[in-house]
C-alpha cells in the first residue's frame, strides 16, 4: 500500500545518508566560529580571526531503528525488513543547510547573522504489526488477524522550515587563565511545509480475508495536519525543498554560557573550553491558503468494520482527509475540532560539552544533546538524545577527530572527520556503516573563510 512507502520515502530523501546530531565534532572544534557558535552561541567571542564568512555548510542525515547500511544500500525488501519482529519503527530524517552567514568581534562583543534551511521526516513508535499487516496482507492468501493494542502516538511526520539566526555574545570575564562568555541566538522562522498523520492509544483488530483487509473492534485519535506543499504527493521529493514561503510567523531562541581555562602560555590555545546551552526555544505557525489540523475520534464496533484498502493507492494527506471525511466513512471517524492555522513547537535541547586539552595538539571532547520535551506530541517536531566522545589532533591549518556516540534511535556510531584550512568534511558514523552494524550513517561538509 502506499500509504506505507511514505514511511521510507521520507526517510531515504538523502539517498540513503543518515544521521542526526549536525556537525559533531567540527562544532566543538578548537577553530572557533559561526559553527561553533550554532552550536553554543557564547562562542562568538572566541573565533580565531575577527571576521568569518561562511559560504556554505550542510549536513544530511537519518537514524532508524530496525535496517542497517547494508539493507539500505542493496534496497531488497526495505519495506519488509522494517516491519520485522515485535519493536515498534523509529526512523529520524533530518538535513541541515547553513547558508551565507557572516560573523564578526568587536571589543567584548561578537556578532553574527545566519541563514539556514531545515528538513525534519519522521517515523515515529510505528507498530511493527500494523505495518506488516498493511504492507504484506494484501499478498496473502489464507485467512488472518492481526491484533493492533498501542499507548504510543504513532506518527508519520515531515516538516520543512527556514531561519535567520542573529548571534549576540559577550565576554563578561576575562582574566589572564579564566574567561566567561554569554551569548543568545534569536531566531526568526519561516515555515515552509508540514505534515502529520497520527494515531494515538490505537486498539484492534486487522483481519485479512484473502487480501481484503479489514479493520474492527477498533477504537484511537487520530490527528490529520498540513501546510503548505506537503499536503500534496508526500512521494514527490521536490515538495521538500520549500524553506521560506510562509514569511516569518515564528520565533525561536537559544541561551548560552560558555567557560574557558586559557593558556598563560599560548594566547592561541586553552586547557579547558566547555559549554551549557538551551537550544529550541520557540515554535511557528504555519498559515498557508491549504492549511488543515483536524482531530478525530476511531471507534469501530465489533459488528462493523473500516476498509483499510481503500487507503492503497492514495498520495497525499489532503486523500486521506478525504476517506475520513467520506459518508462511507462517517460512522467510524467523529471530528472532534479543527482548525486552520496550526502552530508547532521545536524541540527543546539542552547541550553541554568539555574540550579538554590532554597535550600540545591532541584534545578530547564529551557532548550531550538531551531533549526535555515530550516530542511524541503531534505538534511538537522532534529529535533524539545524543551522547558524544570525540578525540582530535588539531594544528593551526589541520585537524582529524573521531566522533563515538552513542544516539537514542541509532545505538552505537562511530566516525570520522578532517579540516583542512577553512574546508571541512566528516562523518559521525561511516565506520559502523561500513561494518554493516550501524543504523545511522551521515555527511556533513563546508567551506569558510575567516580573516
Amino acid at each position: 500500500m502506499k500509504i506505507i512507502k511514505f514511511i521510507l520515502t521520507i526517510s531515504l530523501i538523502t539517498n540513503s545518508l543518515f544521521s542526526q546530531e549536525h556537525f559533531s565534532g567540527i562544532s566543538t572544534s578548537k577553530r572557533g566560529g559561526l559553527l561553533n557558535a550554532t552550536n553554543n552561541a557564547a562562542e562568538l567571542v572566541n573565533m580565531s580571526t575577527k571576521y568569518e564568512v561562511n559560504a556554505f555548510n550542510f549536513s544530511i542525515g537519518m537514524a532508524n531503528n530496525k535496517l542497517t547500511f547494508s539493507d539500505l544500500v542493496s534496497g531488497n525488501n526495505l519495506e519488509d525488513k522494517i516491519f520485522e519482529g515485535n519493536d515498534v519503527v523509529n526512523l529520524r530524517l533530518d538535513t541541515q543547510i547553513l547558508g551565507p552567514s557572516f560573523a564578526f568581534k568587536y571589543q567584548k562583543w561578537g556578532f553574527g547573522i545566519t541563514s539556514v534551511a531545515n528538513i525534519k521526516a519522521n517515523v515515529i513508535n510505528l507498530d511493527s504489526k500494523l505495518g506488516d499487516a498493511i504492507q504484506n496482507g494484501e499478498l496473502s492468501n489464507i485467512f488472518s488477524q492481526t491484533v493492533i493494542s498501542s499507548n504510543d502516538n504513532q506518527r508519520l511526520n515531515a516538516t520543512t522550515w527556514g531561519e535567520l539566526d542573529f548571534t549576540i555574545a559577550r565576554n563578561l570575564i576575562d582574566l589572564p587563565k579564566h574567561k566567561i562568555s554569554v551569548g543568545t541566538n534569536l531566531r526568526l522562522l519561516f515555515p515552509g511545509a508540514y505534515a502529520n498523520f497520527s494515531a494515538t492509544n490505537l486498539n484492534g483488530t486487522i483481519v485479512n480475508n484473502f487480501g481484503d483487509i479489514s479493520l474492527v473492534n477498533a477504537s484511537a485519535n487520530v490527528n490529520i495536519a498540513y501546510a503548505g506543499v506537503l499536503a500534496n504527493n508526500y512521494n514527490d521529493q521536490g515538495n521538500y525543498n520549500e524553506f521560506f514561503s510562509q514569511g516569518i510567523n515564528g520565533f525561536a531562541a537559544d541561551i548560552a554560557f560558555n567557560y574557558r581555562w586559557k593558556d598563560e602560555n599560548d594566547a592561541n590555545s586553552y586547557r579547558l573550553n566547555a559549554g551549557l546551552s538551551v537550544k529550541n526555544i520557540g515554535s511557528m505557525t504555519f498559515k498557508s491558503d491549504n492549511n488543515l489540523s483536524k482531530n478525530y475520534i476511531l471507534n469501530v464496533d465489533n459488528l462493523e468494520s473500516l476498509d483499510l484498502n481503500q487507503f492503497e493507492n492514495v498520495e497525499s494527506l489532503t486523500e486521506i482527509e478525504a476517506i475520513l471525511n467520506d459518508p462511507a466513512n462517517a460512522a467510524y471517524f467523529q471530528s472532534t475540532s479543527s482548525t486552520a492555522d496550526y502552530t508547532v513547537k521545536l524541540p527543546t535541547v539542552i547541550n553541554a560539552y568539555a574540550d579538554v586539552r590532554l597535550t600540545k595538539k591532541w584534545f578530547v571532547t564529551g557532548s550531550i544533546n538531551q531533549k526535555v520535551s515530550d516530542d511524541s506530541k503531534s505538534d511538537f517536531i522532534t529529535t533524539q538524545n545524543s551522547y558524544t566522545l570525540i578525540p582530535r589532533f588539531t594544528t593551526k591549518w589541520f585537524e582529524a577527530y573521531a566522533p563515538l556516540a552513542a544516539n537514542e534511535i541509532s545505538g552505537f556510531t562511530s566516525g570520522i572527520g578532517f579540516r583542512l584550512s577553512g574546508f571541512f568534511i566528516g562523518s559521525n558514523s561511516v565506520f559502523t556503516a561500513l561494518a554493516d552494524s550501524g543504523k545511522q550513517a551521515d555527511l556533513y561538509l563546508g567551506v569558510r573563510f575567516g580573516f
